[in-house]
């Protein structure tokens, strides 16, 4: 019988052992980290929203822009054989995208030299440019900036940590350390996320702005050699 019974007290005991086991979520492990952890992830929570607000506002700003009809170059072309060139502008003025308002530009010049032309369409195509890369470079900023500012909540954890333990008499306890160690760690890893995401999103802007930007020159340099045929 007292076999039995320890036997019960044994297993009730691993039971309640198994029962307080802690567990931590998300929340709660930002929360342990104190008031200084809490702002910087405050802080990159705010700059992760910023991030992604630009890239998706970017994102569909330069798809947009992209999106021109096969048979507008051509249309262009037979405009501007034709000497029809209120019509050819009416029909960029329609389409209102970076390449039509390229070719526009060159339209309004017609008659003056070549050279003169050309000008005028790159000046147009660097404020296109400068448009469509409208706030992309806070993207880069972000992604700079985020794992530094992770990092400084990594230099304040361990201070609060370093702290603690200076202030605990010489004796070592974990839970007192806890406090500084969760600051460090949940910034460090939060701060990278977001450098990570911003990182991630800049690169993808770029690669996307440099399509519609191939476009442009394209079909600049299509309309300055049909300029440039021989009559």
């Amino acid at each position: 019988m007292i076999l039995q019974s320890d036997i019960q007290d044994g297993a009730e005991l691993l039971t309640d052992a198994e029962s307080t086991e802690k567990t931590l979520s998300i929340i709660e492990l930002i929360s342990s980290g104190g008031m200084a952890g809490q702002i910087i992830i405050a802080v990159l929570f705010v700059l992760l929203i910023a991030a992604i607000y630009i890239y998706f506002e970017r994102l569909f700003a330069i798809k947009s822009a992209s999106q021109i009809d096969s048979n507008f170059m051509n249309q262009i072309k037979d405009h501007v054989s034709n000497g029809k060139i209120d019509s050819a502008q009416m029909l960029c003025a329609q389409v209102n995208s970076p390449v039509s308002r390229l070719i526009n530009k060159g339209i309004t010049r017609i008659g003056k030299p070549l050279e003169d032309i050309n000008t005028a369409i790159e000046n147009a195509g660097r404020l296109e440019i400068y448009g469509l890369e409208k706030n992309v470079s806070i993207l880069a900023t972000i992604s700079g900036v985020a794992p530094m500012i992770g990092f400084l909540g990594t230099v304040v954890g361990m201070i609060l940590a370093i702290f603690e333990l200076a202030n605990a008499g010489g004796t070592i306890q974990m839970d007192v350390l806890a406090s500084g160690l969760y600051t460090a760690m949940t910034t460090t890893v939060a701060g990278l996320i977001v450098g990570i995401v911003a990182y991630m999103a800049y690169n993808h802007l770029v690669v996307k702005t440099d399509k519609v930007v191939y476009q442009m020159e394209a079909n600049s340099l299509e309309f300055l050699d049909h300029l440039n045929e021989p009559i």
